[in-house]
């Protein structure tokens, strides 16, 4: 457990907190208005190693020597010369400052954390946290790592679960759910019932890892949900004609995957951030992560059925009857996530992948992202 402090007084900013892995859609601007939640679990942080925010350089300004050694192998619009190592928090967990009203941003409904660092510390008022709760962007406090200092402190430790006690305890992230979005009327906020945004960065990442395990070869997944998920965009994104790799789930609980099999695709633990590997060291198959909530629901899908409510139904409850279980339609994987993952795996150098990247605003016209 660590608490964080101010690096210019000591003053204490946040409640005891336990390291987690940073969530794969803790960058993703999602729809349009929309009312994402809060990002960490209260009681968590997470640490994210790559930059954020302003300053910004355009990609002509940069040398690719300097991109690779930061770890981007192919072009991207602009690079944040941001201070890294932030840790991420939920707002509820920050105590002890103050917001920064000049610092409001480009937002619209919140905070976008545009204008650098939004939140000062009471006691010596030294700026040491962004605070994030603009529409379409999941909500979070980000602490400097260079203006806060983590501090053990006493507590429980606990111990991250094995691989089986999540197979068998791990919480499913449902592949749909209703999204609020801002302007909401006499009755409460409006909703639409869509493909879940942490479902649409998960499939961004591991796209971007399929794609490198594909050698620029077709792909089937499993048939059923996961093919719903990344089928259309393997077979727009790769030729036809060529050999086929095979890709199944594989993870703690499942079956050892049959010998021809290319491609796993496995659970990442959402303490620790380490993908499941098999016991096998001999697999030559290529692990692509998902997390653990989202494996989960492809292992073992629940079918969602509606459940009865007894009482009054408070008025922010959603008001079809009954409440529609699919989206209205196909599913896009989320483009910035998908992009964000690509340009950081050293295998993105190919031409065949450099030309994927370059035709992404094609492919986002074509329903693909």
């Amino acid at each position: 457990m660590f608490v964080f402090v101010c690096a210019g007084c000591g003053a204490e900013l946040t409640v005891p907190l336990s390291q987690v892995s940073l969530p794969v859609h803790a960058r993703q601007q999602y729809g349009n208005g929309a009312q994402l939640p809060v990002l960490m679990e209260s009681g968590t942080f997470a640490v994210d190693p790559d930059p954020w925010g302003g300053p910004w350089r355009l990609w002509d300004e940069i040398d690719p020597s300097e991109a690779e050694a930061r770890g981007i192998y192919a072009p991207v619009r602009a690079l944040s010369d941001g201070t890294p190592g932030a840790s991420v928090i939920a707002p509820g967990d920050i105590r002890g400052t103050r917001l920064i009203p000049e610092k409001r941003g480009g937002a619209c409904c919140g905070l976008d954390g545009a204008d650098g660092p939004n939140m000062a510390c009471e006691v010596c008022d030294l700026p040491v946290a962004t605070r994030v709760d603009d529409c379409s962007l999941w909500q979070m406090v980000r602490l400097g790592s260079d203006v806060v200092h983590r501090v053990p402190v006493d507590g429980i430790h606990a111990v991250p679960l094995s691989w089986a006690e999540l197979a068998e305890k791990g919480e499913k992230t449902p592949p749909f759910e209703p999204i609020a979005t801002w302007g909401g009327g006499r009755l409460g906020p409006n909703h639409y019932w869509s493909w879940s945004p942490q479902w649409e960065a998960a499939a961004g990442q591991a796209l971007a890892h399929l794609l490198i395990a594909s050698k620029g070869q077709r792909v089937k997944v499993p048939n059923g949900l996961t093919a719903d998920v990344f089928q259309r965009t393997l077979d727009a994104l790769l030729p036809a004609g060529t050999r086929q790799r095979h890709a199944v789930l594989a993870g703690p609980g499942q079956p050892s995957p049959d010998a021809g099999v290319d491609i796993l695709l496995v659970p990442v633990h959402p303490t620790t951030g380490r993908t499941w590997t098999p016991a096998d060291p001999t697999t030559s198959a290529y692990l692509v992560p998902l997390p653990l909530g989202v494996w989960l629901w492809l292992v073992s899908p629940e079918p969602n059925l509606p459940v009865p409510a007894s009482g009054r139904i408070a008025q922010d409850v959603l008001r079809d009857y009954p409440l529609p279980l699919l989206p209205n339609h196909l599913f896009r994987a989320d483009r910035g996530t998908f992009q964000h993952t690509l340009v950081r795996l050293p295998a993105v150098r190919s031409p065949w992948l450099r030309t994927i990247l370059e035709n992404l605003t094609q492919s986002t016209s074509a329903g693909l992202f």
